[in-house]
């Protein structure tokens, strides 16, 4: 039999004997030392394959894939061919900076992410030789016996040949909240994969009991190594910036293409122009018209917001998925551990004399339980007393403080929850002796000890509701089934899980207890309610994405009525309305494509139902964010415009298939990421704003000066100074402008809006002129004058330079007035003038820079003559700002 088939085969359909035979090994033996050699070369290693890293330097070479960077490319060519190396060399050398700056942002985030990597599982329990001895997990090779117990994380696909009370937690691979129990049972050839219960799979954790299986997957065979697989065949999109910036590379330069040919033609046959001057003029006007700046800025502004959301706990993996937050119009979140605490608490206490609320939620002992506004006292209401003792004492978990003072527990939470009420009490609850036990199991749906209190003793049961009303019913003639259904419906409509107990008295002489005891004389003490809360945070999280037009869906393995009413606590759905995966199953695209806007909670969802309601919600145009941290999330997470997996509680395979990693598993984390996001791309389309009118003002002297016949008023070489000078210094104040006020209460931006809207097309064709044209009266002037070329190079130069640090202080407010309250809280973009100022002195007055630029020493007068020009510009821009403020607020009004 091969390798694949011998792992797929559906073995929880086969019983524990054939199973053993296929596998050939002996249960008490184990395998040989022998048989593990020959089996790792057979299966290979317990790991799942990794992705092969992609080769440093075609990483740096992708930086340079832009439709801009190409014709800069070019035009570093011809320079060459003409002999103009310096032009040569500076072009090539921004195109460098430009992909060295991405580069080395996106590998910083990479090494960032791999410090909250953490392995599925590190070691195992197995039978070798007859003897059980600890491996390393990625030892382990199908037909190992591996022993299982509390707190273990599985380490293999197992079929189990024993399981005693085995509760396994499932979620990171179902998406269920409670943990499934465990049996060895021959089960049918179409069980799904979360109602396999004779099965445990890898990366899922022991929660109680024990068992011992034998393995009959590892790697990429096994459960989770088939969706890892999945993985690999979802597509991933281009974030919204990605997209824009492409489609504003590519207009640029179908501007730049027509724009040289027409000026070529007019400058050759019209203006008798030479072949080769011509030819380094039109080299100029397309350095002058690139924004070969922008990508390079664009990193910065990025990498700082990958800075700061590394600072508020989330780890961006790639430079674009910060703006792309700042799109986002939906966020669908898996709900164990992300929306909820995954700590089961109880909330409600039910007894036949009165009902209690419960306060406090996670496993910590800090709450009270309450009858109405004041604290239950639990020694005054016998009870209460009598069913918090019940519960502690038929009880197999255990309750702890960690080194780091968070509260655990050891075995199954639904367990672990009860100790944590009887903690609550306002006196000490006894955990009595127990004498003998009945285990828990699913078969019977309840657990009994036996016990013994002030000399008498007791048997006490825990359990399902019905059982116990079952017991209750023949025990006490006076138990009204019908009131206590009507309890229990209370609780479980607001997505409660209900757990009952009883107790019955017993003769002295009783010492062991099985399933005949409990057939009558049960008295039924009571009911708890239990919930795996909402975090806290997650509900202002919802309440905040709410305010800024970002809708939530909660897409959860749980089932659908307890994710209806968890869903409405947490402000997502109204708690009537829910879908379930079976529905989703049955729904064509455009069916669902319908019904993904009308719901709010999905209820019982496969990764492949995730997968299509993130398919869905992008067909109708919505950018999408998942949340998760299970295995089951991956092709979701991957195929979300940005996936977000948690940190501590996500598996190895979300963290991998994410754009974002929340290191603090904090839902509220992702509002921060919204908020800056917006804050990212704000800025982003600020600095275009600022950066456009340099490159528009530099083309417009260029094509002036060739229709005109006129020398060229900046050399190539001096344009690109210009264009870098302005877009790495300056405009890097941009990037730390804080968040307007009210971005966070108004709607996502359409995923459709351009990078230009009609307004910043007039804008930067205005202040494009206006600078332009205040440096083409200086520069006419300038040759009327007859004053030499390089002179004139020389305050064009400065004038446009100075100009632009001006317009600076009118961008740093898109229309608002800029003398406002924020004017001197950004105090980088008064540093950055300072530093622009000196490297203009730099390139003037240092004797190698003017050999190498071109430039020569200016006096006062050509220092002072570009000040007076920027005050001009600034006082314009402003007037122009208060109209448009003026038209924009009458827009609002008649709205």
């Amino acid at each position: 039999m091969s390798n694949d088939s011998m792992q797929e085969q559906n073995w929880y359909s086969k019983d524990t004997d054939e199973t053993l035979k296929e596998f050939e090994v002996k249960e008490s033996e184990g395998l040989s030392q022998d048989d593990v050699s020959e089996r790792l070369n057979k299966y290979g290693r317990n790991e799942l394959p990794e992705e092969e890293g992609e080769n440093s330097f075609i990483k740096f070479l992708k930086h340079f894939n832009d439709v801009l960077i190409y014709i800069l490319l070019v035009a570093a060519v011809v320079t060459a061919l003409l002999g103009h190396f310096i032009d040569t060399a500076v072009i090539l050398l921004v195109a460098i900076i430009n992909a060295s700056i991405g580069y080395f942002q996106e590998s910083k985030a990479e090494k960032a992410l791999e410090g909250i990597k953490n392995m599925l599982s590190l070691e195992a329990n197995v039978l070798r030789n007859g003897e059980k001895r600890e491996v390393d997990a990625a030892e382990v090779v199908p037909g190992d016996i591996v022993y299982l117990s509390a707190g273990d994380k599985i380490p293999a696909d197992i079929r189990l040949l024993s399981a005693d009370n085995l509760k396994v937690e499932e979620a990171a691979l179902t998406g269920e909240s409670t943990s499934a129990e465990k049996s060895t049972n021959v089960l049918d050839e179409d069980t799904v994969l979360g109602d396999r219960e004779n099965m445990a799979f890898s990366g899922t954790s022991v929660t109680s009991g024990s068992g011992h299986g034998i393995v009959t997957a590892t790697g990429e065979n096994t459960e989770i190594g088939k969706i890892n697989q999945s993985i690999s065949q979802v597509e991933e999109l281009k974030t919204p910036l990605m997209k824009q910036t492409d489609r504003f590379g590519k207009q640029v330069a179908v501007f730049i293409l027509v724009a040289a040919v027409f000026i070529y033609l007019f400058g050759f046959f019209i203006r008798d122009y030479g072949a080769g001057e011509l030819l380094l003029s039109i080299i100029g006007l397309a350095v002058a018209a690139i924004p070969e700046g922008l990508p390079a800025i664009i990193s910065i502004i990025l990498a700082l917001g990958v800075q700061n959301m590394a600072k508020r706990k989330a780890i961006v993996r790639n430079l674009p998925s910060v703006e792309t937050l700042g799109a986002v119009s939906v966020i669908c979140s898996d709900k164990t551990g992300t929306l909820t605490k995954n700590e089961m608490t109880v909330t409600s206490v039910m007894t036949k004399d009165d009902s209690y609320e419960v306060t406090g939620t996670g496993y910590a002992p800090e709450g009270e339980i309450r009858d109405g506004d004041e604290e239950a006292d639990a020694e005054q209401r016998g009870d209460l007393l009598e069913l918090l003792t019940a519960m502690k004492t038929c009880n197999d978990s255990t309750l702890r403080k960690d080194e780091e003072g968070h509260w655990t527990i050891n075995g199954e939470p639904t367990e672990g929850c009860l100790l944590t009420l009887a903690e609550k009490a306002n006196t000490d609850i006894d955990r009595l002796d127990v004498q003998s036990k009945i285990p828990f199991d699913s078969a019977y749906k309840y657990m009994a000890v036996l016990t013994e209190r002030d000399g008498e003793k007791l048997i006490y049961v825990k359990g399902a509701p019905d059982r116990l009303f079952e017991m209750a019913e023949k025990g006490n003639g006076d138990f009204d089934r019908s009131y206590w259904e009507k309890k229990m419906k209370q609780r479980t409509t607001k997505g409660e899980r209900v757990l009952s107990a009883g107790f019955k008295k017993v003769s002295d002489d009783v010492t062991k207890i099985d399933h005949e005891d409990l057939e009558e004389g049960v008295e039924f003490l009571g009911l708890t309610g239990i919930i795996d809360p909402p975090r806290e945070e997650a509900i202002s999280a919802v309440k905040e994405c709410t305010k800024a037009g970002i809708g939530v869906k909660m897409i959860t393995g749980d089932h659908k009525d307890t994710a209806m009413a968890i869903g409405k606590q947490l402000g997502i759905g109204d708690g009537q309305k829910g879908l379930e995966g079976r529905d989703i199953d049955k729904m064509s695209d455009d069916e669902l494509s319908e019904a993904i806007l009308e719901y709010d909670v999905f209820a019982r969802t496969s990764p492949d139902n995730k997968l299509r309601i993130v398919e869905a919600l992008q067909e109708n145009n919505q950018v999408s964010a998942m949340t998760g941290d299970g295995v089951n999330d991956a092709p979701a997470l991957k195929r979300a415009d940005i996936g977000v997996a948690m940190g501590i509680k996500g598996t190895e395979v979300a963290k991998e298939s994410s754009q974002m990693v929340l290191v603090d598993d904090n839902f509220e984390t992702i509002v921060n990421a919204v908020e800056e996001g917006r804050r990212v791309y704000a800025n982003l389309k600020k600095t275009i704003l600022f950066i456009l009118p340099t490159n528009g003002a530099q083309s417009f002297l260029i094509m002036i000066s060739i229709l005109l016949g006129t020398l060229m008023p900046l050399t190539p070489i001096q344009i690109l100074w210009v264009n870098m000078v302005i877009a790495v210094t300056v405009s890097l104040a941009l990037a730390f402008e804080p968040l307007e006020k009210g971005a966070m209460e108004r709607p996502p931006r359409p995923v459709k809006t351009p990078l230009l809207t009609p307004y910043y097309i007039f804008r930067i064709i205005f202040v494009s002129l206006l600078i332009g044209g205040g440096t083409m009266i200086l520069f006419m002037n300038l040759i009327n004058q007859g004053i030499d070329e390089a002179m004139i190079n020389s305050v064009v130069l400065q004038t446009i330079v100075i100009m632009q640090m001006f317009h600076l202080f009118n961008t740093r407010n898109e229309i608002g007035f800029a003398f406002n309250k924020n004017f001197f809280k950004n105090k980088f973009a008064f540093i950055v003038s300072g530093v622009l100022l000196a490297l203009q002195a730099f390139i003037l007055y240092v004797p190698f820079m003017n050999t190498a630029f071109g430039t020569v020493p200016l006096g006062w007068t050509y220092w002072i003559i570009p000040f007076i020009l920027g005050a001009i510009v600034f006082t314009v821009i402003e007037a122009e700002k208060a109209i448009t403020r003026k038209v924009v607020q009458k827009k609002e009004k008649e709205s």
